[in-house]
Parts: structure tokens; sequence; C-alpha cells
């Protein structure tokens, strides 16, 4: 099993993967639909986020007693969270440039500015990985066990797995085809990038789940579960072609949700820790306020790092083969044209 859900808890458990779910559905809808929601959820917001940030961060440094027991300042102050989180806005931003034909959004040169941030997250996240091994590797050496404590207070168990991973994100990277090959919908609804078919948003997901198993084990049940499957519902549903603004949206969302709320997921009957820890651990917060962990169970994170990494390298493969019987430079031209969901997505693109 990969999950703790069992005991007293586990409706809530599971009543608040659905809420995330659903919430994460619906918010994706509005900023998507509207102009006035895309606005509100990746400008105004996050404006009015920052201004609480450097609020807390300004009372913490001074000494005050409401700032250094702020949930941000206490759960969520490590900066791969501050990088998520304003990386995650800024592909949102860019996508609704180029949705919109805001400014540079409208020029071909700015094409590529999805493939970029994507990137960028990508390659925070494999960084998160290799720090985690190397780690877990000194913790082993000192301690005689990998588990080491986060700066957010949370036990993570680096080891192998973690390399693996990382080596599978770097290769998710090269799985993005058709860099230029992203449009403005019909509706002006959507930012399509109809080459990013059901090939590689399996590959990532596969990837980002073991990502956020290993490293962020507290939030895993949501931000590794729910988050990654609205994006995927809906480009499976109604939204083909749409999957990486989705992504954006839904996290860029949780993110700020989980930035203000961490204890929601942490120390709530809502929590869930992954199989790792064993039994004896209810929630993160009453993980996290303990001494090293003694137990630790990291055969799901082993198998499901060899799973992203095999995805990573079959997609990969099928790539290199299409463009090479196709004579086509996979990066700056479409190769997926024979699936269903291309023609699909091609269908919706303001052409």
């Amino acid at each position: 099993m990969l999950f703790q859900i069992y005991g007293d808890n586990a409706m809530y458990q599971l009543l608040g993967w659905v809420l995330v779910f659903a919430g994460l559905v619906i918010c994706n809808e509005i900023a998507r639909r509207t102009k006035a929601g895309g606005i509100f959820f990746f400008l105004i917001l996050p404006a009015a986020l920052t201004v609480y940030f450097i609020a807390i961060a300004v009372g913490a440094a001074n000494g005050a007693q409401w700032a250094l027991e702020n949930q941000t300042h206490v759960y969520m102050n490590g900066w791969f969270h501050y990088a998520k989180l304003y990386a995650a806005v800024a592909g949102c931003i860019g996508f609704m440039m180029i949705k919109y034909k805001w400014g540079v959004g409208a020029k071909d040169w700015f094409k590529p500015f999805p493939f970029v941030i994507v990137a960028i997250n990508i390659l925070i996240a494999v960084g998160s990985d290799f720090e985690s091994a190397i780690r877990g590797a000194h913790a082993l050496a000192e301690t005689g066990s990998r588990y080491w404590l986060s700066n957010e207070g949370v036990w993570l168990y680096g080891g192998w797995w973690n390399w693996v991973n990382g080596i599978a994100g770097i290769l998710n990277i090269f799985c993005m085809t058709s860099w230029w090959g992203v449009y403005s919908s019909k509706k002006k609804d959507d930012m399509l990038w109809p080459d990013m078919t059901w090939c590689f948003i399996i590959a990532y997901d596969i990837w980002n789940f073991e990502y956020t198993y290993s490293n962020l084990p507290t939030h895993t049940w949501y931000c590794g579960v729910a988050l990654l499957l609205a994006p995927t519902f809906a480009n499976a549903f109604w939204n083909k072609g749409g999957w990486i603004q989705n992504r954006a949206n839904t996290l860029a969302t949780w993110c700020m949700f989980a930035q203000v709320f961490p204890l929601f997921q942490v120390g709530s009957k809502f929590a869930v820790l992954p199989s790792l820890y064993g039994e004896g651990w209810t929630n993160g917060l009453e993980l996290s306020t303990a001494a090293q962990p003694t137990y630790a169970n990291p055969t799901a994170q082993g198998v499901i790092a060899i799973l992203a990494l095999v995805a990573n390298v079959i997609c990969l493969t099928a790539i290199i083969k299409r463009s090479v019987e196709q004579k086509k430079n996979p990066y700056k031209n479409d190769i997926f044209t024979d699936q269903k969901d291309y023609k699909i997505a091609m269908a919706r693109v303001d052409k």
C-alpha cells in the first residue's frame, strides 16, 4: 500500500482528497475560461500573497512571535516551495500572454516559453531529488540511517531512488516536442500544445509522483495524486491539447493554498503519510516533532523510481524513432500528428 489510509481519520483523508481534486478542477476552469479569472488567480492573488510573505519574513527576522509561529514560516520556508510557487505563477502569466496575445505573447520567438518554464520547474525538482540523495548518504555515514531532517522539519529518506528519478526528470525535459507548436484556441480560452499528448503526460505524471512521494512525503497524497490527476482529467475529457496550461494553473493554485495553509495536509485530520514511515505516525506534524525515525520501508520509492525511468526512456525512444522515420527535428516539428488527441487539439487551434 502506498499510503497510510486507515483508522478513524480514513474518511477525512478521502474527503480531503476529493475536495482538493474538485477544487483544483473548478479553479482551473474559472481561470482558463475567463480573462478576469486568470488575472485574479495569477496576478492579483500572487501579488497580495507576496506582500503577506514579505511581512512574515520581516516579522520573523525581527523576532515577532506572530511571524515566528506562522504556519508558512514554520512549515513552508524552504527554497523549493517559493521557487515552485513563483515558477508556476510565471508559467501561468506567460501562458495567458500567448493565449490572449498580450505583448510578446503574440511573437513567434516567444512560443518556446512553455518549454522553458516547464524545463525550469522540472530542474527545480531534479535538484531537490539530488539534494535528498546526497543528504541521505551523508546521514547514513553519520547516523547509520538515511533519514535527514529538511529545513521544514520533515524527515526525508534519501537514497538511490532519488538519483534514478532525477535522471528520469532530465530525460522528461527532452520528451517535450515541438517547442514552437503552441497556439491560442479559437475561443481564446486555452493555450494549446497539441504535440504534448498522452505519451509525455504519462511519463511526466509517473516521474512527478515519485518526486513528491520521496521529497514531499507529508504533501504527496494531495500534490502527488490529486494535483497530478486534476489537469490530466481535464485534458482527457474536455480540454485536449490544454494539459500544460491545466497543469500550470492547478500547480500555482495549489502552491498558493499550501503555502498559506500547510497544516491542512501536514497536521490535520486530512493529513496522510506514505507507507515509508510505517504505522507509528498519525500525521506529518507528529513526525516532524519526533527524533530520527528508526523504521523505513522505501520499497515503493524504489519501484516507482524505476517505473519513472522506464516510462521516460520509452517515451524518448519513441520520439527518436518517429523523428528518424519522419525525417523531422522533434523539437521544431510536430511528430505525434497521427494520434487522435493531436488531431482534436489541432481542430481547436486559432490559425
